[in-house]
């Protein structure tokens, strides 16, 4: 389990924003990682905040990737693996429910597990 714990901020002309700290109180940035169906995002800043082990995270999101329906961004520790935060963004016809946002998030979950567990498998023959 990753140290790292990642608090939203607030989402604002594009671009989402977080607090990332750590318990260790390093002046070493963490490798952060984000990305949509698989793909990492480019752009992602973090940068030293206020207090050794706190850093200001800033995630723009390209305009080419938002469309109709639901686009799921998955923030995740790149040395661990481990997902720090998620965020999904609705766009185009109103849905009555939610559930849509989860089972995508749910499904780029899954996927990432399949491919530790089938790295887990080629890295213990």
């Amino acid at each position: 389990m990753s140290e790292l714990t990642l608090t939203k901020t607030r989402l604002f002309e594009g671009v989402w924003e977080g607090v990332l700290s750590s318990g260790a109180k390093s002046r070493t940035p963490p490798q952060i990682e984000v990305t949509h169906l698989e793909k990492k995002l480019q752009g992602v800043e973090l940068v030293e905040g206020d207090a050794p082990g706190r850093w200001l995270l800033r995630v723009p999101i390209p305009a080419a990737l938002l469309s109709d329906g639901v686009q799921s961004f998955l923030i995740r520790d790149a040395d661990s693996g481990e997902t720090l935060d998620s965020f999904s963004i609705l766009a185009g016809e109103a849905l009555a429910d939610d559930i849509r946002a989860e089972i995508t998030l749910l499904r780029e979950e899954l996927d990432m597990l399949k491919r530790a567990f089938r790295r887990h498998c080629l890295e213990t023959m």
